[in-house]
Order: C-alpha cells, then sequence, then structure tokens
C-alpha cells in the first residue's frame, strides 16, 4: 500500500471513530456544558483529520475553506473544554464564543485572502501558531488543578488529554511548520494520521471505561451519600471531620490532599475516594473552601466582629487574599460578604 493510501485509509478510520464518538456522547452528555463542548470537540476533529494536508504549497480549494477554519477553530474547543471539564465552577461567556469566532475567521480570511497575497508557508505558520496557543492554554488547565481533582475518570482523563495534545497537536503542528513539500510531505502525513487515529483510539477506550454520568455530572452541591463499605470508612471520616472541626487544619497555608492523608495514616487515592463517593465533592478546594466559608459566615454575623475587616476575616478562615475569598463565598451565598453581613445584622 502506497503512503498516500495509508494515509486516507488512516484519516477515514480517525473520522469514523470520532463520528461514532460523537453520537454516543449527543445521548450520554449532550445535557452538560463539557459534554457539548466534547461534541463540537469531535466534530472539529473531524475537520481538521480532512483537511490537514503537511507541506502544502498549492492555492487552497474553497469548498476546504470553511473546513480549514473549523480545524483551527478546534483548538479554542480543546481550552474551553479543559475548562469545563476540569473546573466546575466555569461558566461560559460570550467572550469564549468570540475567542472561537475570532479564531476561525481569521483563518478563513487567511487561507483566502492573506495566502494568495503572501503564500501557503504564511497561512500554515499563522494557524499553527494560533493552535499552539490554545492548546498551551488547555495544557496549563488540566495541569493547574490535577492535584485537587478527587474524580478519578477525570484524574485518568486528564492525563490522556496531556498525553494527547502534547503527542498529537504539538507534533501535528511543529511538522506543518517544518515540513515542506516533497516526499518529505507525504511520511509527515502519514505520521499525523497515525497520530490521530491513535488518540481518538485512547479517548475512545478511556470514556467507555469511565461512567459518563460521573464524568460529564453537572454542577452540584456536595451531598453526603450512604456509606456503603461499612464502619471502616465511617471512622475515617469521622477522623477527617475532627480534623477540620476541631484543629481546623483548613486554615493551614497550602494544605493539601496529601497533608490529610499522611495525618490520616492512608494513601492519598483512599482519601480522594473518601471525600468524593462518601462526602460528595468533586473537588478538593471545594471540600475546604466549604469549611473556610462556613467559619467566614459564622464570624460575619456575629455582633462581637462587626468592627472586623472582612479581609482579616477570610484570612482567618484560611484564604490567601481577598478577591478568591469573595468569589468562593459569593458562589456559595449569592452574596458578598459585605451583603451577608449587612443582612445578617439587620435580621
Amino acid at each position: 500500500m502506497s503512503l498516500a493510501n495509508l494515509d486516507i485509509a488512516l484519516r477515514g478510520a480517525a473520522i469514523a471513530l470520532l463520528l461514532v464518538l460523537a453520537a454516543a456522547l449527543v445521548r450520554d452528555a449532550g445535557k452538560t456544558v463539557a459534554g457539548r463542548l466534547t461534541v463540537a470537540l469531535a466534530i472539529g476533529a473531524v475537520a481538521h483529520a480532512a483537511t490537514f494536508d503537511i507541506g502544502a504549497t498549492a492555492a487552497v480549494a474553497l469548498w476546504h475553506l470553511p473546513l480549514i477554519a473549523l480545524g483551527t477553530g478546534t483548538a479554542v474547543v480543546l481550552w474551553l473544554f479543559c475548562r469545563a471539564m476540569f473546573d466546575d465552577a466555569f461558566v461560559p461567556r460570550p467572550v469564549h464564543a468570540l475567542a472561537w469566532l475570532a479564531v476561525t475567521t481569521f483563518s478563513f480570511v487567511d487561507c483566502l485572502w492573506l495566502a494568495p497575497a503572501a503564500g501557503a508557508r504564511f497561512t500554515i505558520v499563522a494557524n499553527n501558531l494560533l493552535a499552539l496557543a490554545f492548546i498551551a492554554l488547555a495544557l496549563a488547565q488540566t495541569v493547574r488543578s490535577w492535584s485537587s481533582d478527587l474524580v478519578e475518570g477525570r484524574r485518568r482523563l486528564r492525563a490522556l488529554v496531556v498525553v494527547a495534545a502534547v503527542l498529537y497537536g504539538g507534533v501535528s503542528a511543529l511538522l506543518q511548520l517544518a515540513v515542506s513539500a516533497g516526499e518529505a510531505s507525504e511520511v509527515a502525513n502519514t505520521i499525523n494520521a497515525a497520530l490521530l487515529v491513535l488518540v481518538v483510539a485512547a479517548i475512545a477506550v478511556v470514556l467507555l471505561q469511565v461512567d459518563t454520568h460521573e464524568l460529564f455530572a453537572a454542577p452540584a452541591p456536595p451531598v453526603a451519600v450512604a456509606d456503603p463499605a461499612g464502619a471502616a470508612d465511617r471512622k475515617l471520616i469521622d477522623a477527617l471531620m475532627r480534623l477540620m472541626a476541631d484543629e481546623r487544619i483548613y486554615r493551614q497555608e497550602n494544605v493539601t490532599i496529601g497533608t490529610l492523608a499522611v495525618r490520616l495514616s492512608i494513601p492519598e487515592y483512599r482519601l480522594r475516594r473518601l471525600i468524593n463517593q462518601q462526602l460528595g465533592y468533586r473537588n478538593f478546594n471545594a471540600f475546604l473552601n466549604n469549611h473556610r466559608i462556613a467559619e467566614a459566615k459564622a464570624a460575619l454575623a456575629d455582633p462581637t466582629q462587626a468592627e472586623v475587616p472582612v479581609i482579616t476575616i477570610a484570612m482567618d478562615a484560611g484564604f490567601q487574599s481577598l478577591g478568591p475569598f469573595n468569589r468562593a463565598f459569593k458562589e456559595t451565598t449569592g452574596v458578598t460578604p459585605t451583603e451577608y453581613r449587612r443582612k445578617a445584622f439587620a435580621a
């Protein structure tokens, strides 16, 4: 089989897998933001698989232009997918849609008007530098909150996103930037198609092994659930609650899940599972902030602390600055700390 035929076969396999994956996600997770972004990511990847041409020098066919623009915009969708998947507090805003629209529009205009004037090389460099920038943002989002994630399936997906973004996204962009027309471009296209099939297949396998309802769960207030493991886990949870209520360990600077695991003499993975499955939290920082906010609410409603500045109450509760405290407090209570204090005193 020639390299050209192998390239076509690999692209076809990748596109088929992506379409099946998109159809399954529409059925199982289409009602959540993360689920819809995953479907959009799959569709954008289909457009990319159908149009990427490493080392191309010829003018782009008109019917390719929307697909190329859609494929370039996939890097923005990857970033938004990582925001929605790995940050339970993420809420899509118009600026996010504008970012995607700006990148796809630039890619379209670049191919339609700028490329004929400046050459195909300019188009390739511009589009791939844009893609690399958003891939870097997606990686930063994925890695930043990894340690505080309590959902095991989502932690595994983080590892896959990092590998996929680096292995395929980075390698694909670098190949397009480095390889010129000729025999090397055929090899590069085949390598790129093979990497795409590998990444898509790995994602499909991971999603098949993970409960999609857990992975794409809509953000909800944490609730205690029944303890199926019996007295052993109950004792650990009681010990954890004593650390939080009696020692107020959440006040400590840079407290981590590893810190609590050492205090409880259990592995980190077991503590993650306990907090997630028994207490209903998906993120360790949300677990800590719940206790910090509870202490802050009591202090703000205390008439004897009416003259204590809000920032002092925030710092005493374990927050490192006023901004994160205000955001976490309003997200939990629906009002700012100052409004909460005023309503408490009025009542």
